[in-house]
């Protein structure tokens, strides 16, 4: 490492040394010794400007501007991509290109970030990669086949077929190969689902849900990037980033077909007031939340005001402390993966709405959404628990695991 010293009068150059500099440098230029750096290459700045002028002609609905940046072997499918589209109230679409690899005759790979918003219901950006080839002809630009991005292999609903869009009180449900009939009913589910889950959390948030309804569990497992075998028996699962704070991007809600079909009208609301949930509390959801309290909260909203006992809202759990398998610790995260045994992943959803279910009766409702915001907004998971239950409720966490045990004996046994 070189050391920066101060500058003495002595080091200031004479005009006669800047002039030498000056000739040196032009004679190292000269023998190639120094190469100036060359023009910037223009396909970046021309590809952005491309994508651009594709994303306000799909904003605008304008086909045939839209057909003017395809090369003809894409045109088809995005062309019925376009029509796909029609139903969805698109707010903003737009395209940030991040990289471009050229190749020999004329061809790019083009790595670019899409970001969307449905009109009325999303706070902030869906945000999702696309690797993007695209063909240089006669001077110009055009797109020839789209995917998702290596890093998240997700498709997109319009990418699985035609969307049909249904509009709630508080609801946007957009489904592909469902009957209009099943998802009015989904969307009558999520309208009742908003007002339950903004009485439960007092904190502000969009009021406003989407739910997406794919054709199949396998479609479904093509929106999630995972196979779709992963979420047999999951009825729905909530998307988003859980980073915490007011700009998280959209949420979207998606249905299996194969397990929310096969539930009647109260598991059915049970489940979309729950993951509507997730979707309000997203802001308040970070790295440092543990899987329990997410998943327990959402649970503890989802039965809040069915009058349904513990016995009857944990099933598994119930059967288990009655045979005298009290569990030792609550569940971690590990415990709510999917694909994981049906039962024991139920006794996990299950132990995390009674501590839940426990903070609110000792506690009360509005220290369990403290509690729930003070965990999130940690810096990280390691403390967080730890600190929420000092600061919110004046406890520690062996105090609190003891009584949610004893909760668990007295409430299911």
């Amino acid at each position: 490492m070189a050391r920066q010293g101060r500058r003495t009068r002595g080091d200031r150059p004479t005009a006669g040394g800047a002039r030498g500099a000056a000739c040196l440098l032009t004679a190292l230029l000269a023998l190639g010794g120094c190469a100036a750096p060359g023009p910037a290459d223009p396909a970046p700045r021309e590809i952005q400007g491309l994508l651009d002028r594709q994303a306000r002609a799909l904003l605008a609905r304008d086909e045939a501007a839209y057909t003017v940046g395809l090369d003809p072997s894409l045109a088809p499918a995005a062309l019925r991509e376009f029509d796909h589209l029609a139903e969805v109230p698109l707010g903003s679409w737009n395209y940030r290109v991040t990289d471009v690899d050229r190749a020999d005759g004329g061809r790019a790979t083009v790595r670019a970030e899409l970001r969307y918003q449905v009109r009325g219901y999303d706070p902030g950006p869906v945000t999702t990669e696309r690797l993007l080839e695209l063909t240089r002809r006669h001077g110009r630009w055009y797109v020839s086949a789209d995917r998702p991005g290596e890093k998240t292999a997700v498709q997109q609903l319009w990418q699985q077929g035609e969307v049909e869009a249904v509009r709630g009180r508080h609801s946007l449900v957009l489904g592909v190969g469902q009957p209009e009939e099943r998802l009015r009913a989904i969307a009558a589910a999520a309208d009742e689902a908003v007002p339950a889950v903004s009485a439960a959390w007092p904190s502000a948030w969009a009021g406003r849900v989407v739910v997406l309804v794919p054709s199949s569990l396998d479609a479904m497992g093509g929106l999630l990037g995972a196979p779709g075998a992963s979420y047999r028996g999951i009825a729905a699962v909530t998307t988003g980033e859980v980073r915490g704070g007011p700009d998280s991007p959209a949420d979207r809600v998606i249905v299996n077909p194969e397990a929310y079909g096969a539930l009647g009208a109260f598991g059915r609301q049970i489940v979309l007031t729950h993951e509507t949930t997730h979707v309000a509390t997203r802001a308040a959801t970070s790295p440092a939340t543990p899987v329990w309290l997410s998943e327990g909260f959402a649970d503890w909203v989802a039965y809040r005001g069915t009058g349904r006992s513990a016995a009857q809202a944990a099933p598994e759990l119930h059967r288990a402390v009655a045979a005298g398998d009290l569990p030792a610790t609550l569940p971690d995260d590990r415990a709510f993966a999917f694909g994981a045994d049906g039962e024991a992943l139920a006794r996990a959803y299950e132990g995390g709405w009674l501590a839940c279910a426990l903070i609110a009766e000792r506690w009360g409702e509005r220290r369990l959404t403290d509690f729930y915001r003070a965990v999130g907004a940690h810096p990280s998971r390691e403390g967080a628990v730890e600190k929420a239950l000092h600061d919110v409720l004046g406890t520690t966490p062996d105090a609190f695991t003891a009584a949610w045990r004893r909760h668990l004996s007295e409430r299911l046994a």
